[in-house]
């Protein structure tokens, strides 16, 4: 049942394709902030996806976060995304990154539930 609490941790190794030279968001080795959002993202994404009707997912609608403290390449980075809200095909999380016991980044992400195939018709 998808309902307010569910979370999940999504994590990953600091390499130089998720840099933010890799990514061009910058110019230094350090984890760049697009893929800190992307992981966040993800643990949304894997937070309610075993509570979606058959055939359904979610897709991205909007993401606001902090980028407070860099990461050095071999680093593992955690983040969690926190259902807070459920309104219809409405989610709202809670999202936060970790490196440790290091915040790097925190904020709130919304996602909506859209049927797969109905979704990619519109393209």
């Amino acid at each position: 049942m998808l309902q307010e609490g569910l979370r999940h941790t999504s994590q990953l190794t600091v390499n130089e394709t998720v840099t933010a030279i890799a990514m061009g968001s910058g110019d230094l080795p350090v984890l760049a902030t697009p893929v800190m959002m992307a992981l966040m993202e993800n643990a949304a994404m894997l937070a309610v996806a075993d509570h979606l009707p058959e055939g359904s997912t979610t897709v991205g609608g909007h993401i606001s976060s902090s980028h407070l403290k860099p990461t050095k390449l071999g680093d593992t980075i955690t983040a969690t995304a926190t259902v807070t809200r459920v309104d219809g095909k409405k989610i709202e999380f809670k999202v936060e990154a970790h490196c440790g016991d290091t915040l790097l980044g925190e904020g709130t992400h919304l996602r909506f539930i859209v049927d797969k195939e109905k979704f990619m018709s519109r393209l």
